[in-house]
């Protein structure tokens, strides 16, 4: 019978393997450092997006990966190998991490106390036991400061938002007070981010407690009110992110936290901001038109103005960051966003004419040459951009971004952005068709580095 369940066990490694590699399990079945070696890579540099990580012996004394936070032992373990264990999941991470769980299923627990004992007192030994007192302390007491802490934190943070404190408001202090201003929302980048890390420790803070609030001192009224102030900052956190267009560089994180928020919080919103982990706003805009605005949260779809600004916010993200790839083009995008805002603000358009504008404005910034005309020569991105940018007449423009597109697929070599000579070859080839103009030759070569395909 233990050789059958070894035998089982083996068929489930090789078809485990298999299956990560997408190669037969003959072949996959050498590969076993490979995908030990790629999978913590991913718990550590990814952890948001691993789920569960079975480790056994040979990983625990030298397996460095401080996001994990719970432990479920299903063996035998005792003295240093348990102690060892514990102290993987107790490894701290950032500000938001304080201890792990650990989830026993083999009653370790007086072999457990036995190991905190044996090494605690060996390390302490040395010292009066008023000088190590408070070392290790009540969890219970260590959560419930922590949380306040965290709530009187982010309370002060928000304390500076305009009466009523509603989505356009948060919108207003955490993004910019004019919509689609790129300077206001560069400078209330530091102001987002905090916002972002109080809110991720608040969750965190309540999800240490949220099935032991009685036990951690909390009246039920008290702890029903907490539930409802995380979930309102976390509504916050979210809208801002999208409106904000951080939720792009924030993706990674997300797993991880939503899970904390359909286990303790509530569950009904994350098919809705999940929307988003796959496409941006602005993608889904591209794919669904004004059936997009349907897919942002409830209290942004619940005001006008509030949709308004998200939309804006996030087309003038992409046109910043676009802009590198295309000046012109997105220099023009620019003024046209621009001109859209004022007649929003000045009240010349009706909401629903307004809709269709900013959805067509989000649709020619995403998509260059499905709206643009463009001689039939001109069917790239990077001959679009070089087109755009060039002066002359159209013959002069489509006949010298060609000429430049192959000087560049000519002379390219692998990995060649950051390389002197590799970059040097190519602004030589540049210069072949640009002539002694060195202006020119400094705008197209910037250009050019910032083109995906080459």
């Amino acid at each position: 019978e233990g050789m059958t369940e070894r035998l089982r066990q083996y068929d489930i490694y090789r078809k485990m393997l298999a299956a990560h590699f997408n190669e037969p399990e003959d072949a996959a079945m050498y590969k076993v450092e490979q995908f030990e070696k790629e999978v913590k890579k991913r718990f550590i540099e990814q952890p948001g997006q691993m789920k569960l990580l079975i480790v056994v012996d040979k990983l625990l004394t030298g397996f460095d990966a401080p996001p994990a936070t719970y432990l479920y032992i299903d063996k035998h373990m005792q003295d240093h190998g348990l102690f060892q264990a514990i102290c993987r999941v107790n490894r701290l991470d950032g500000e938001d991490k304080e201890y792990g769980y650990i989830v026993d299923y083999k009653d370790l627990f007086r072999s457990l106390e036995g190991a905190i004992k044996d090494y605690t007192g060996e390390a302490f030994g040395g010292y009066d036991k008023d000088d190590v007192q408070g070392l290790l302390k009540d969890r219970l007491e260590q959560g419930r400061e922590r949380l306040e802490d965290v709530r009187e934190a982010i309370k002060a943070l928000c304390e500076p938002v305009e009466p009523p404190k509603d989505t356009a408001a948060y919108l207003r202090y955490f993004c910019a007070k004019d919509s689609g201003n790129a300077l206001q929302l560069k400078e209330n980048e530091a102001r987002r981010l905090a916002l972002y890390k109080l809110t991720a420790s608040l969750i965190r803070a309540y999800a240490n407690l949220a099935n032991e609030m009685g036990e951690a001192g909390y009246p039920a009224s008290e702890a029903a009110e907490i539930k409802v102030e995380v979930d309102h900052f976390a509504k916050v956190r979210d809208e801002v992110k999208l409106a904000s267009g951080d939720y792009i560089d924030l993706k990674k994180y997300e797993p991880a936290m939503r899970h904390l928020l359909d286990t303790y919080i509530r569950a009904e919103d994350s098919k809705r901001v999940s929307a988003f982990e796959d496409l941006t706003l602005v993608q889904l805009i591209v794919e669904q038109g004004e059936e997009a605005i349907k897919e942002l949260p409830k209290r942004i779809q619940a005001d006008p103005e509030a949709v308004a600004e998200t939309i804006e916010n996030n087309v003038r993200r992409l046109i910043i960051d676009e802009t590198p790839v295309n000046p012109k083009y997105y220099e023009k995008m620019s003024e046209l966003l621009d001109a859209l805002i004022l007649q929003r603000k000045h009240q010349a358009l009706e909401y629903k004419a307004y809709l269709a504008r900013i959805v067509a404005l989000a649709k020619q910034a995403a998509n260059p040459g499905s709206v643009a005309r463009y001689p039939s020569a001109i069917n790239s991105p990077p001959l679009r951009a070089l087109f755009d940018n060039l002066e002359g007449d159209e013959e002069h423009r489509q006949k010298t971004a060609v000429e430049l597109d192959r000087a560049v697929r000519a002379s390219a070599q692998a990995d060649w952005r950051g390389h002197t000579f590799k970059e040097r070859a190519v602004r030589n080839a540049l210069k072949v068709v640009v002539g002694a103009d060195e202006a020119l030759l400094d705008k197209i070569f910037e250009i050019v580095k910032n083109q995906r395909e080459y």
